[in-house]
């Protein structure tokens, strides 16, 4: 094999253009305040993850609907193996109506939602033709075509431990530093990645196995989860008693300072908030109250 290499000759004319350029790397902002901090763009991996039940998969799908709506230009092909899109539109539905989820579930809709309910849908119907969702089968190859297909600049993965990559692997952490791998290479191609993976349970110092004190290393059968991401977050509350506190700890940055995010969760509307932020959240919540409050007032308590 012959050597491969590159002298710093060849690179540093164009390195410098770059660097004087006042062009910084193209990122697509998935929210407001310090949401906006994470970053997702053309060419890098964002990992998730967290215990289950810690609302995960809601947090994800407000990061997507957020992107594309702050990004008109950009498409996004969504796969989740384990909810249908029509669970995870209820879900995006409540936080952008700011109707209760169990209301729209069980579809108990009321006149006086209307105004509510058409705005939060009004907000969807704006995304329609940006939008995909993959089907089965769960393979890399599967969600590359579709990506391919459907042009998205933004591919979910949701989640990793569940998907085929092609060939035979001799156990499941070598499939799934596989389909990190190939991750990777879409990447590499130009388009936006996040990938939700599993974590495992850890050992306290008394031996009890929970979630508390996740890492890093928490991640399920794969340091090549580790490796492949750009930045990876892990999804966490802060008092497993209370639902509301929730951080969302930096546990990888490629290409930065690692800067943990506190976070407010509201889980009557599947809505996280920066926790410094105000209570009614920014201009994308505001956009739907200010419907409701001009046509409704003080209904229903004031409480949007």
């Amino acid at each position: 094999m012959n050597p491969q290499y590159t002298p710093l000759s060849d690179l540093l004319g164009g390195w410098r253009a770059d660097v004087l350029s006042g062009r910084p790397p193209t990122f697509f902002p998935a929210g407001e305040g310090d949401l906006a901090r994470i970053e997702i763009g053309p060419g890098l991996v964002t990992l998730l993850g967290g215990p289950p039940g810690v609302g995960k998969t809601a947090f994800l799908m407000q990061l997507v609907i957020d992107a594309l709506r702050l990004t008109p230009t950009i498409k996004a092909l969504v796969a989740n193996v384990e909810m249908a899109p029509a669970a995870l539109l209820d879900r995006q539905l409540a936080r952008l109506s700011g109707i209760d989820l169990r209301t729209i579930r069980y579809r108990t809709i009321k006149p006086e939602h209307a105004d509510r309910i058409g705005a939060g849908l009004h907000a969807l119907d704006g995304l329609a033709d940006r939008l995909t969702f993959a089907r089965p089968p769960w393979t890399v190859e599967n969600l590359a075509r579709s990506g391919d297909e459907t042009g998205a600049d933004l591919i979910v993965m949701d989640y990793a431990q569940r998907f085929a990559p092609p060939g035979e692997h001799a156990h499941k952490k070598a499939a799934v530093d596989a389909v990190m791998e190939y991750v990777r290479g879409m990447a590499d191609c130009g388009v936006a990645v996040i990938v939700v993976a599993a974590v495992g349970r850890q050992r306290d110092e008394k031996g009890r196995s929970g979630y508390a004190g996740l890492t890093l290393a928490s991640f399920r059968e794969s340091s090549e989860l580790e490796y492949g991401a750009d930045d990876a977050y892990l999804l966490v509350r802060d008092d497993p008693d209370d639902p509301t506190g929730v951080t969302l700890k930096h546990v990888k940055s490629r290409h930065g300072e690692a800067l943990d995010i506190p976070l407010r969760f509201t889980g009557a509307v599947q809505r996280f908030d920066p926790a410094g932020d105000r209570p009614d959240g920014g201009k994308l919540s505001a956009a739907v109250r200010d419907v409701w409050g001009r046509q409704n007032g003080e209904a229903e308590g004031g409480e949007w």
